[in-house]
């Protein structure tokens, strides 16, 4: 496990790689960011975000969902994994959004993990990205990061990682990290071939230095 320096130098680190770091779901409120959180369980951003366009522009409130046929909905998302699921969640937290809520998608992480299809992650997401409240979305870049780094252990639940970065990562810092441990998983600490030849943290990392060790053999 790192310390408390080599902890502060790699969140320096993200920084420098990653300034510009933020959500890169398209939407441009706060029930667009929860339909493409909820859509981009186990799929990529970049596939939601060929998905949304079109279907933000036919459906603006939550009363637009509710109306449509599941059928028609399922349609207009299938290039989605897991579309038929996710339809139905829409529509069920449409239908919450408009009788506990008024329509607005609520602010707080409580509130927002009682809509269907909202576990702690897509919460996090939204309370952070949305309404400004600090949070720490684990995803299974941050989790990768976290765990190659050894931020956390590698037998740590997604909850454990998630505690044990709020613990260790300054509250003011847990949003704009989040995104930048995104960055750093997605386009440089990548699952198959992690970037390790060219990585400011190779130093700390024991996972990138076994390797390259391997690399070194072969």
């Amino acid at each position: 496990m790192l310390n408390k320096q080599q902890i502060r130098h790699c969140l320096d680190t993200f920084e420098e790689m990653f300034p510009e770091a933020e959500c890169e779901l398209t939407h441009s409120n706060p029930f667009e960011l929860l339909v493409a959180v909820v859509l981009s369980a186990q799929a990529t951003d970049a596939l939601v975000n060929k998905v949304t366009p079109q279907l933000f522009e036919k459906y603006k409130k939550p009363e637009d969902y509710i109306a449509v046929p599941l059928e028609e909905l399922q349609d207009d998302i299938k290039r989605i994994g897991l579309y038929r699921n996710k339809a139905k969640n829409i529509k069920k937290l449409s239908q919450t959004l408009v009788e506990k809520f008024n329509g607005e998608v609520p602010p707080t992480k409580k509130e927002l993990e009682s809509l269907a299809g909202v576990g702690r992650k897509t919460a996090n997401v939204v309370a952070s990205v949305a309404f400004d409240e600090p949070a720490i979305a684990v995803d299974t870049h941050v989790e990768r990061v976290s765990k190659r780094l050894a931020l956390c252990r590698w037998k740590d639940s997604v909850l454990e990682v998630e505690k044990t970065l709020m613990r260790k990562i300054p509250v003011e810092e847990w949003s704009v990290t989040h995104h930048r441990m995104i960055f750093f998983g997605r386009y440089h600490c990548k699952a198959q071939r992690p970037n390790c030849e060219e990585c400011p943290l190779l130093f700390l990392c024991r996972e990138g230095q076994k390797r390259m060790k391997k690399k070194e053999k072969s």
